[in-house]
C-alpha cells in the first residue's frame, strides 16, 4: 500500500473529536505495525480514546502523531469528508492534512526501511486527543512514563521547507464575572455590570496586544520565516506581529439576565497565545488585576517552547528537507500542539509534515500526493540519521 492509499484508508476511519473515539483507527494502525513485525501496545481510556505505542528496544527517536480529527459537516465539501478519495493529485477528506497524511508517511517510511533490510531505531506514538488538549493522549503517556525523553519528530503539517522548531505559549482560561444587579435605567450610577467587567478586561488585552515582545538576534530568522509563510500561504501582512505579540480570542461569552437588569453574571472563555519574552506569571497577574471580581479557572497553560536550531534533531531534519526540497528554513509556530508537553517533559521536539495548510480544519481539507511522497523521503532520511 503506497502512502496515498494508506492516507485514504486512515481518512475513511472516522475519529472525530469530540467525541474522541479512536478505537478503530488505532486498531488499523496496530495491524499495520504487526505486518512490520513491530511490537506494540494499545493504551485505552474511557469512551474509546485509545493510543498506540511501539515497544521495540533501544529507540533513538520518537515518531509521533495524533489520529483524532476535528468534526466535519459535509454540506459544502466537494468530496465526502470521510470518503478518502484520491482525485486530481490529492487525497481529500477530514484529517488528510491534520494529520493522517503525516501519520501515514511516518509508517510508510519505516516500512520502506524495514523492507530494505535495515532495523529502524524508532518508537511510534499515535495519540487520541491532540485536538482537545491531550489529557488522554500525550499527557497521559508522559504521566505513566510510557514515553521517555528523547528527540521527537511530530508529523504535524508544516510548509514544505519549514520545520517548526518552537511555538508560542498558551493561556486558556474560563472566567466567571460577578456583578451587582440594579435597574438598567440607573446604570452606571447604580449597579455593577458583570458584562461590562468582561468588556473592560478585553480592553486591557487590546492594550497588551499592542506591545511587541522582540526575540533575541539569533532567533529573529525564525520570526522572519514565520512572517514570510503567513504572507505566502495566507496573504497576511505583518506576520511577525502574530509571533511577537500577545494574541487573544474571547471564543465564547454569555451573561446577563434581561435587558432592563444590570448584569449579575457573565462567563467568558478566553484563548491567549503568549510570545517569547512575555512572562506568563506577569500576564496572569495582569489579567487577575483587571478582573478582580472574576473567578478564573485555568484550562490549559504552557510557556512558549523552543528546540534550538543548533540541536541534532533540527540539524538532521533540516539536512533531509534541504536534500528533498533544495532549502530548509525553520520557523516559529503560531499555534500549539503536543510539542509543548513533550518539551516540558525534556524532549527535543520538531514538527514537520505534509499538508495543504489553508485547508486545515476547513472545508475540502486535502493533502497533495506529491507532498506525501516527499515527506516519506524526508522521514526515511531522518530515521537513517538516528540508526548509528
Amino acid at each position: 500500500m503506497d502512502v496515498a492509499r494508506l492516507t485514504s484508508s486512515l481518512v475513511r476511519i472516522k475519529s472525530e473529536n469530540p467525541p474522541g473515539k479512536t478505537t478503530d483507527v488505532v486498531e488499523f494502525i496496530g495491524e499495520f505495525l504487526d505486518s512490520l513485525g513491530m511490537k506494540r501496545r494499545i493504551i485505552p481510556h474511557p469512551g474509546g480514546r485509545d493510543n498506540i505505542i511501539t515497544t521495540e528496544p533501544d529507540p533513538q527517536i520518537l515518531l509521533c502523531g495524533h489520529v483524532d480529527v476535528v468534526p466535519a459537516i459535509p454540506d459544502d465539501w466537494t468530496h465526502d469528508p470521510y470518503g478518502g478519495e484520491i482525485v486530481d493529485g490529492y487525497v481529500w477528506g477530514r484529517g488528510a492534512t491534520d494529520m493522517k497524511g503525516g501519520c501515514a508517511a511516518l509508517l510508510v517510511a519505516c516500512r520502506d526501511l524495514i523492507e530494505s533490510g535495515v532495523e529502524p531505531k524508532v518508537q511510534f506514538a499515535f495519540v487520541c486527543d491532540e485536538e482537545t488538549g491531550g489529557p488522554y493522549g500525550v499527557r497521559s503517556l508522559l504521566a505513566k512514563n510510557l514515553l521517555l525523553p528523547r528527540d521527537c519528530l511530530i508529523a504535524e503539517p508544516t510548509p514544505p521547507a519549514s520545520p517548526a522548531v518552537g511555538q508560542k505559549g498558551l493561556y486558556r482560561i474560563d472566567l466567571s464575572f460577578r456583578g451587582e444587579p440594579g435597574h438598567s435605567s440607573l446604570y452606571p450610577v447604580v449597579g455593577k455590570s458583570a458584562v461590562m467587567a468582561a468588556f473592560d478586561l478585553l480592553g486591557h488585552l487590546r492594550e497588551v496586544h499592542a506591545r511587541p515582545f522582540p526575540v533575541s538576534e539569533d532567533l529573529q530568522p525564525l520570526v522572519d520565516e514565520a512572517a514570510r509563510v503567513f504572507y505566502e500561504i495566507f496573504g497576511i501582512e505583518g506576520g511577525d506581529d502574530i509571533v511577537t505579540r500577545v494574541m487573544f480570542n474571547p471564543g465564547r461569552i454569555e451573561g446577563g439576565e434581561k435587558a432592563n437588569i444590570v448584569a449579575e453574571q457573565c462567563r467568558m472563555e478566553l484563548d491567549i497565545r503568549v510570545p517569547w519574552g512575555c512572562p506568563l506569571d506577569d500576564l496572569r497577574r495582569s489579567i487577575a488585576g483587571h478582573a478582580p471580581d472574576a473567578d478564573i479557572h485555568e484550562l490549559d497553560v504552557a510557556e512558549p517552547s523552543l528546540t534550538h536550531p543548533d540541536t541534532r534533531l533540527v540539524r538532521t531534519i533540516c539536512r533531509e528537507v534541504e536534500r528533498v526540497y533544495g532549502k530548509a528554513t525553520p520557523l516559529f509556530q503560531w499555534a500549539a500542539s503536543d510539542a509543548k508537553y513533550l518539551r516540558i517533559a525534556g524532549f527535543d521536539a520538531v514538527e514537520y509534515g505534509p499538508g495543504e495548510i489553508p485547508t486545515l480544519h476547513g472545508v475540502d481539507e486535502r493533502v497533495s500526493v506529491v507532498q506525501l511522497g516527499k515527506a516519506v523521503d524526508v522521514y526515511r532520511g531522518v530515521i537513517r540519521g538516528y540508526m548509528g
